[in-house]
């Protein structure tokens, strides 16, 4: 079955604008974004990683906290056979690397973590994120909504994995990148990322000759136009019913 959602734009909260703290201090208002607690913890920076490069290995030292600025990061499970599967794949202002402040390891990663895409992100030393939380619970509680998107991010990225025919696959992709990464216009949802066949491939499980065919083969069908690396997606719901 191919993931549907209520819309397939990316939303934006919305604050009031008013200034709120909590009991323990000033140090982190209620209305700040994770982004901005991140930017003002100890020991937090600003990295770049190129598309396709490594942040993060399984078995690295969990040393530190990730929140994506912009573009997009791919978590994978690597199995003994060989095979690397996604789990998720991470669009702005989500979180990674927090496993292992509810475990209490920080000698090990779960994930192979890579640049899907050129990435900006913010990055602060686990120590920094804990003392944060422990003195403001409103921090906790941006993670814990932060950890809650990743959840369904994986859950999405499972329930296209699990379709055997790769036509069903793309397509259950697809409809993920332009739900969480969208943007609405005339001719109708824009994937706002450059995206390689080879890209799409390793997401998938797929080989860069498939995608190129199936891609292909949409295109003809007049679901969808391709140009300079970002995909229009004429109309979702059409596209999903066909592969239903």
């Amino acid at each position: 079955m191919i993931p549907t959602n209520s819309g397939f734009s990316r939303l934006t909260s919305q604050s009031s604008g008013k200034k709120t703290t909590n009991s323990v201090g000033e140090r982190f208002p209620i209305n700040k974004t994770l982004m901005e607690v991140f930017k003002g913890l100890d020991g937090a920076n600003t990295e770049m990683v190129e598309r396709s490069k490594t942040i993060f290995f399984p078995g690295d030292p969990a040393e530190r906290v990730y929140i994506v600025r912009r573009g997009a990061v791919r978590l994978s499970r690597v199995y003994e056979t060989g095979d690397e599967i996604t789990v998720a794949l991470l669009r702005e202002n989500s979180v990674f690397g927090v496993l292992s402040l509810l475990t209490g390891h920080r000698s090990d990663r779960f994930y192979h973590s890579i640049a899907f895409t050129r990435v900006e992100m913010i990055t602060a030393p686990a120590n920094s994120v804990l003392r944060a939380i422990e003195a403001d619970a409103s921090v906790g509680l941006l993670l814990l909504q932060g950890l809650s998107s990743r959840i369904l991010q994986t859950e999405s990225m499972i329930e296209t994995l699990t379709h055997r025919d790769m036509s069903s696959r793309l397509v259950s992709f697809l409809m993920v990148l332009c739900r969480d990464f969208g943007v609405a216009g005339e001719k109708g949802i824009t994937i706002d990322l450059k995206l390689s066949h080879q890209a799409i491939a390793e997401a998938i499980g797929s080989t860069r000759v498939t995608i190129t065919r199936l891609l292909g083969d949409l295109k003809d069908s007049g679901l969808l136009n391709i140009d300079r690396k970002k995909i229009t997606v004429f109309d979702p719901i059409a596209l999903a019913k066909r592969f239903n």
